[in-house]
This record gives structure tokens, sequence and C-alpha cells, in this order.
């Protein structure tokens, strides 16, 4: 007789944690769509209400000032209320938000406090540029709970030793939605106008929300999970439950450590999105139906350096180095890769330019796939959200500062040399402060 333990064991093992991947995969990629339709637009917007560069540095910045508050709100509210309620809040805030974007002219009596480099100030804009400054406003509090929550929900889903490619997948939906957005969002602006883009756009969101809350729950109550998937997810040694103070958190050097590596290199990925198209228009002369191939190539070598990131130190774990090893060898390559990109400012032809910001891209997301991981290989679940909240902060307070410089840059010499020698070195750089806060990636103990 066989007996019903091993009976049990027999049962191939459910996959139900990559459909949670999936999930968070297209989250992502919807996230990304919303945040980066303004930089596609900015030349049709700019035509239309004359922001100068200083006006456009302003609406963006607006937008990396919330989402900085919100990253440092969203990763406690994820590990408050968990993954499923957290992360439908946050779509449902952003989608909304999205949507009034197209409404931002009708405010003319709106005034947005806005800050100058030079000279030093705090204007107030009015009008349409005040309009779209608030909806960005609105944006970045609802977006900024998508990697707190995506993060954590890998960590509730997968072993250790699968964390950094479930990551590097659903981080790819970021490049698949910045992919996707040149080609259907210029069709959409000139044949239904940029009003009507938002609109769309926003609405995507509430589609993935009606998903999200159907097929969601934690693993051991979810249906589609049996035994022997519920024994791999749970393959690591048992945590503790108990909730950790945000306090706890600050004094540990692997929370500055990450939170170093967000500062230097999250605002290089927001320059890709919010300014690539500009650079491409001022360099070599693409509009808004012509620089869609272009923006493809880039994104699509970014998602598969996310995913090939991701894989790449998942893939030496198994093969028995540290993980401290791993995720740092994988890092350092992910570095250098960036560095070409500083000749692209000056390259005259287009391909030869779109390949090193696509080498770049590429690297960067490789490189945030580890970096997002390393929170889920030193710190319990129970602590991740809010850990990836506060580096996520730093990030975004990293991508305000750069948004200030490259308007400046920009309205002064109209050149990206400088722009772009700084988003070739910082990841060096990052790689330095985090092997001098965090040499060994061990579990940090409460």
């Amino acid at each position: 007789m066989v007996s019903a333990q091993s009976s049990s064991q027999s049962i191939p093992a459910t996959r139900f944690r990559w459909v949670i991947c999936g999930l968070l995969f297209f989250a992502t990629g919807i996230n990304y769509i919303d945040r980066q339709v303004i930089g596609l637009l900015k030349p049709v917007l700019q035509g239309e209400f004359g922001f100068t560069e200083r006006d456009y540095a302003a609406i963006v910045f607006s937008f990396q000032a919330a989402y900085s508050i919100g990253l440092l709100l969203a990763g406690r509210l994820m590990d408050r209320v968990g993954v499923r309620i957290g992360l439908a809040v946050a779509v449902g805030v952003w989608s909304l938000a999205t949507i009034a974007h197209g409404a931002a002219e009708w405010f003319p009596w709106l005034r947005f406090p806005a800050v100058t480099i030079d000279p030093p100030a705090i204007a107030l804009l009015g009008g349409a540029t005040a309009g779209f400054a608030i909806a960005r406003v609105m944006l970045g509090l609802g977006e900024a709970g998508n990697f707190p929550a995506a993060v954590k929900a890998v960590s509730e889903w997968f072993p250790r030793k699968e964390r950094s490619l479930a990551v590097g997948i659903f981080n790819s939906g970021s490049n698949v939605g910045a992919l996707l957005a040149p080609i259907f969002i210029p069709w959409i602006t000139l044949v239904y106008g940029w009003e009507v883009t938002f609109v769309f756009t926003g609405l995507l969101g509430f589609v993935w929300l009606a998903g999200w809350l159907i097929f969601y729950r934690s693993p051991e109550c979810h249906p589609s999970v049996n035994a022997a998937e519920l024994a791999i997810i749970r393959s690591d040694p048992p945590e503790s439950t108990e909730k950790i103070p945000w306090r706890s958190l600050l004094p540990h050097r692997e929370t500055w450590a990450f939170a170093a590596g967000k500062f230097l290199t999250d605002p290089i990925w927001w320059l890709y999105l919010f300014w690539i198209p500009d650079f491409l228009k001022r360099n070599h002369g693409l509009d808004l139906k012509t620089m869609g191939l272009p923006l493809i190539v880039i994104y699509l070598a970014a998602d598969v350096g996310s995913i090939g990131g991701g894989w790449l130190s998942s893939h030496l774990i198994s093969r028995g180095w540290p993980v401290n090893r791993a995720r740092k060898t994988a890092m350092l390559l992910c570095a250098l890769a960036v560095t070409p990109m500083l000749f692209a400012a000056k390259a005259s032809n287009l391909w030869v330019a779109v390949g090193l910001v696509s080498l770049a891209a590429a690297a960067h997301q490789g490189w945030s796939a580890n970096l997002f991981t390393m929170v889920s290989d030193v710190f319990p679940r129970r602590a991740v959200g809010s850990v990836v909240g506060l580096g996520g902060m730093a990030g975004s307070i990293g991508g305000m500062l750069i948004a200030l410089a490259v308007g400046e840059i920009l309205q002064k010499t109209g050149s990206y040399v400088l722009i772009f020698l700084a988003a070739a070195s910082f990841y060096l750089l990052a790689l330095g402060i985090i092997q001098a806060l965090a040499p060994k990636l061990e579990p940090v103990k409460f």
C-alpha cells in the first residue's frame, strides 16, 4: 500500500508562482507606459503649450518628488496590509492620475511651486504647466507602490535561489512597457490627440486590477498551489513573523548600501525614460513619427538585460557560487557595460548612438535586477517592502536632482555630453560604495 505522504510527493509541483510573476510583469509594464507617455509627447506638449526646458524639468521634478515620498510610505503600506490590497490601491491611484493628465490644460487657475537652479528660486508655475505638475504628483504617489509590492511578492512566492530570475522577469516589464509605448502612443496621439492617449493608458491599469484581485492570494491559501510547490516556495529556513519597526532598519549598513545604489543609478533610468526621445530629436532630427524604431531597439535591449542579469547571478548560485560573489559579479559586469555610453552624445551616426544607449539600458536593467534581489538576500520577508521603499526614495531623490540638472544643462548648453558622462560613471561608484558598506551579503539579524 502506498502511503498518503509518498503519494503526495509523487504529484508534480504546480508552477503558479510564475503566474504571479507574470502579473507583476504586466503591472510593471503598465507602470512604465503610464510614466513614459509624457517623455514621448514632450515635443507635442512643448509645441502646444510653449514649455521651456525648465518647465519640463519642473514637471518631471514634480513626479520625482511625489514618487520619493510615496516610496517611503508604500514600503510600510505593503508590509502592513499585504501585497494584494496594497498593490491594488497603488494601481488604482496611478491609473486615475494618468487619466487626469488629459485634463491638465483645464485648470488655468492652478499655481504650483517649482524649484529652479539658476538662479536658485522657487517659482509658481501656472496654467497647463501646473496642471501637468499636479497630475504628475498624483502619478508619482501611486506608482511608488509598484516595486516595494513586487519585490515583497517575489520574496513571499519564491525561494532565494529563484528570486533574482523572478525579479529580472517582472522588472523586464518596465522595458516591455517602454518598448510598447513608442509603438502605439504616436499612433493614438496623431489619430485621436494627446488627451485620449493619457485616458487610454490609464484605463489599462483598471483592466489589470480586475485580474489581480481575482488571481492573487498568499501561497498558503491559494487553490492553484499544491503541497509540492508550497514546499519549494518555503524551502528556505523559516523566518519569524514578528513585525520589524521602521526605525530598526536604519542602523543596518545593508539598508544604506541599497539606498546608495538606488540614489546613484535610478536617476540614469529616469534619464532614459524622460530625455532619450528629446536626445534623438535634438541630435538626430527624429520626430514622433520616426523615433519609434530606435526606442524599440533601446528598450528591447533593456528587456534582454533585465532577464539576462537576473539569470546570470541565479545561474552562478546554482553552480555553487556564494550569493555575495554571484550578485556582485553580475553587478560589476553591468557597471562596466554602461561606460561606453559616454561616447553616445558625440556619435554622428544614429545607430551608433542607439547601440551605445541600448547597451547601457540593458546593463542598467541587469544591475537593477540584482540590486533589488540583494534586499531579499539579506532582509527577512517582513521587512523587504520597507527597505525597498527606503531605497526607492533615495533613488527618487536622485531622480529629482538629475531632473533639475538636466534641465539646466540643456537650457544652457543644448548638449548631452556632461549628462552622458555622469551616466557612464555612476554605476562603478555605486558598486564601490555597496562593497564598502556591505562586503558580505549575509542575513541581517534583528
